[in-house]
């Protein structure tokens, strides 16, 4: 399992795109994690998945709600995962309202979630294989902090928990 101290591996995220833009196209685009992180300090949390009942009424708000505190303390973007399609994520940022304050990055064959050893097995719910939950704070592609959940909790991941720690 990854931690503290070692590089997030390099894998390819997907991110729904609502506008077009300068070298940009509509629809999912690929995110390269080794370049994504070059010189940035990013607040990555990820989710089992998206749009389910823990994660939307409280884990995703609370970065949400957070994130103007990320900024001040340092954080250049706010990234959150899951072993989803981005046409899921993007249907989720616009249900939580997320643009310009959170990316919704889809690991949608758990690339990344396998690459960390923060697999979380939900065959036995018809789920397959997704992420763990967990929160960590990355510099330059660096872990810096990691807080990762025990099954089936809610208590070290939260943006209140990696907010304070960025803080020290």
């Amino acid at each position: 399992m990854i931690k503290v101290g070692d590089r997030l591996p390099a894998t390819t995220l997907m991110e729904y795109v609502e506008q077009a833009g300068e070298g940009c196209s509509i629809g999912p685009n690929k995110v390269e994690t080794e370049a994504a992180l070059v010189g940035k300090t990013i607040a990555l949390f990820a989710v089992p998945g998206a749009f389910t009942p823990t994660c939307s009424v409280s884990h995703l708000p609370g970065y949400l709600e957070r994130s103007a505190d990320f900024k001040a303390a340092g954080v250049d973007e706010i990234w959150c995962v899951s072993v989803n399609d981005a046409f899921v994520m993007g249907a989720w940022a616009r249900e939580q309202g997320t643009a310009g304050k959170i990316r919704l990055l889809a690991d949608g064959d758990a690339a990344l979630a396998r690459a960390t050893g923060l697999t979380l097995d939900l065959s036995g719910r018809g789920l397959g294989l997704r992420s763990n939950r967990y929160s960590m704070l990355l510099q330059d592609g660096v872990v810096k902090v990691l807080n990762v959940e025990g099954p089936g909790k809610f208590e070290v991941s939260d943006a209140g928990t990696l907010l304070a720690q960025i803080k020290g």
